[in-house]
């Protein structure tokens, strides 16, 4: 059984979504939910669910990266993960701490990678035209959001759509993606999938 930590910075809606899918038959548990924000909605549903949770606030680190995320690895490494979902990490890593779990970490990021890396990628994608925008579930590296793709789902950008209207049809897609990826990923089974909106 692979033990799975989640790190978050807001409300958690993808962390939930992870945390009750590893139910029954799946090969992977939760064992701990961190966030850079003691604030953070999603630590007290991780609590809901009987998952332990903590948060290291970053602002306590000003200028001082690498001492954050030494605070951060305390209790994560404690918690012995074998894989480590970024679900709404609003914190750039270091390469240091990448690699430290090198080809365990999954990121969800909102656009259809390689379109979009960064922020604000669903005004991205509406001003430049595009026909679809959607999730990718990716593996982390040092380079941000290039990481090889685990999985992709598409939806449509509608005539109208605003960033928040798409950003919005695009977050319930992801609830849908990184489950069926984790549960895949806890497998041995790194083959991308792509699905399309419900």
């Amino acid at each position: 059984m692979k033990r799975v930590a989640i790190l978050i910075s807001g409300g958690g809606s993808n962390m939930i979504k992870l945390v009750e899918s590893m139910t029954g038959d799946h090969p992977a548990r939760p064992v701990i939910v961190g966030s850079n924000d003691p604030q953070a909605a999603g630590l007290a549903h991780a609590r809901a669910l009987d998952v332990p949770s903590f948060a290291i606030d970053h602002r306590a680190y000003p200028g001082d990266r690498a001492g954050f995320e030494a605070a951060l690895l305390e209790p994560l490494l404690a918690a012995r993960p074998d894989i480590l979902c970024l679900a709404g990490f609003m914190r750039i890593l270091t390469p240091d701490f990448v690699q430290r779990f090198q080809g365990r970490i999954l990121n969800i990021h909102p656009s259809l990678l390689p379109k979009y890396p960064g922020l604000h990628t669903h005004r991205r994608a509406i001003e430049a035209g595009d026909a679809q925008a959607g999730a990718s579930v990716h593996l982390v590296t040092p380079d941000l959001d290039a990481g090889p793709i685990l999985g992709q789902v598409r939806v449509p950008i509608l005539p109208g759509d605003s960033a928040e209207t798409l950003a919005a049809r695009v977050l319930a897609q992801e609830h849908r993606l990184y489950p069926q990826v984790l549960r895949r990923f806890a497998q041995g089974d790194q083959r991308p999938i792509t699905l399309t909106a419900a």
